[in-house]
């Protein structure tokens, strides 16, 4: 069985989205500013972004399609992306924990709701059988694995902006966790960090 990683960007002062977010303005206002990294340099919500990762950007994102069989995405998140166009981004199997698994489900191929975040992990480990399976947001879903014990790497990127509003990645965490520090890559637009997670310390 692989092994459970999380994944997503944060501003400079911890924000992972931007104010409100969103169909249309799924990073929030000013949010754009977090994906730079993803699509090569700026982009806005007013026209699709068409610029394409580079350098330790895409090394970064290979590196991630090479070992992952499965994601976990929240629903805020899948909500707020316009559900991504009715595609699976990943192709690959996803699973998005959700209260009310009955109401309008994906279309996508390989897209799943779950009824919790635990059927989804469940649901995700078993479809991605030795290969990894990735935690990729928003940020409630990454504290549900980490409150969980279900962690053993967190990747957090670093855009260098700071949002001064909008969702904090780690609001509302309670314990001590050891971090240990795996690797940092930098790009012109984001710095890379990993860890391995520990377990909590109190």
């Amino acid at each position: 069985m692989g092994t459970v990683l999380a994944a997503i960007t944060t501003s400079l002062d911890g924000y992972h989205a931007g104010p409100d977010d969103g169909p249309g303005r799924g990073l929030g206002v000013g949010g754009e500013r977090l994906h730079y990294w993803v699509f090569g340099g700026p982009w806005t919500y007013d026209q699709e972004p068409t610029g394409e990762p580079a350098g330790e950007d895409a090394a970064l994102l290979d590196a991630w399609r090479e070992r992952l069989g499965a994601v976990i995405a929240g629903r805020r998140t899948f909500e707020a992306a316009d559900r991504w166009g009715d595609t699976n981004p990943w192709d690959l199997p996803t699973f998005i924990p959700t209260h009310h698994p009955e109401q309008d489900p994906p279309t996508a191929a390989g897209m799943h709701y779950a009824g919790s975040f635990d059927e989804a992990l469940a649901g995700a480990r078993e479809a991605a059988g030795e290969r990894d399976v990735m935690v990729m947001g928003g940020g409630d879903v990454v504290r549900q694995a980490l409150a969980g014990g279900h962690l053993a790497e967190l990747h957090l990127t670093i855009s260098p902006v700071l949002l001064g509003a909008g969702k904090r990645l780690f609001d509302g965490t309670t314990g001590e966790w050891e971090l240990e520090q795996l690797g940092v890559v930098q790009s012109p637009w984001a710095t890379h960090l990993r860890y391995r997670v520990g377990a909590p310390t109190r």
